[in-house]
């Protein structure tokens, strides 16, 4: 793989990485209520998600989903279905997560991994993200260096974004506000999950 060729990969990794939806939005749920190191599980339980997508890709197991319209369909719906359970979970918590952060009830480190990995494996967004534009990057890896790259690169910028936004949460003179919005947060977080999941399943549909 070329150098020209790695940092396409990059860019694309980083703009992937960086658009606001679900992930971000999980993200910031666990540095809310539990703090940096929530935080941080949650982004790079996140980033093994999309490792996993890199490596699926790579063995060309992405091209049989997609020449299987049944089994590509069971996966979306799959992930919509749980993408709606957590954004139905957001919108029902019992006064919110403000409520949740002033009982001192943060959640465990075991829960914002497990929402990390589950966000980013069960979003078929991410699926249709790699079938679309990284299969290009595939093909030009014709050493082990290359496709190392290829599932190492997006695994990496992914961790290292998420695990900025929990800083910049967690620091002393952000997170205060952020907590005082908490409320609206979650709702706000809630709405995100549903409607993507309403979108994955009007594709299908």
């Amino acid at each position: 793989m070329t150098l020209s060729t790695w940092l396409g990969l990059l860019a694309i990794c980083c703009l992937g990485a960086m658009s606001p939806g679900p992930s971000l939005a999980m993200v910031v749920r666990h540095t809310l209520s539990g703090g940096r190191l929530h935080g941080v599980v949650c982004a790079w339980a996140h980033s093994i998600g999309i490792g996993v997508y890199a490596l699926v890709t790579l063995l060309g197991l992405a091209a049989v989903l997609k020449a299987s319209p049944l089994m590509f369909n069971t996966i979306a719906l799959m992930g919509a279905f749980y993408l709606a359970w957590m954004g139905i979970q957001a919108l029902s918590s019992k006064g919110g997560l403000q409520k949740k952060l002033t009982a001192g009830k943060p959640t465990s480190l075991w829960v914002a991994a497990r929402n990390g990995l589950a966000i980013s494996l069960l979003n078929p967004k991410i699926l249709l993200f790699f079938l679309a534009l990284f299969s290009q990057f595939v093909l030009a890896a014709q050493t082990t260096t290359g496709q190392a790259l290829i599932v190492v690169t997006p695994l990496i910028m992914d961790g290292l974004w998420y695990t900025i936004i929990a800083f910049v949460l967690s620091h002393s003179a952000v997170l205060p506000r952020l907590r005082d919005k908490a409320k609206l947060i979650d709702r706000l977080s809630g709405v995100v999950l549903i409607l993507l999941a309403i979108r994955v399943v009007y594709t299908i549909l």
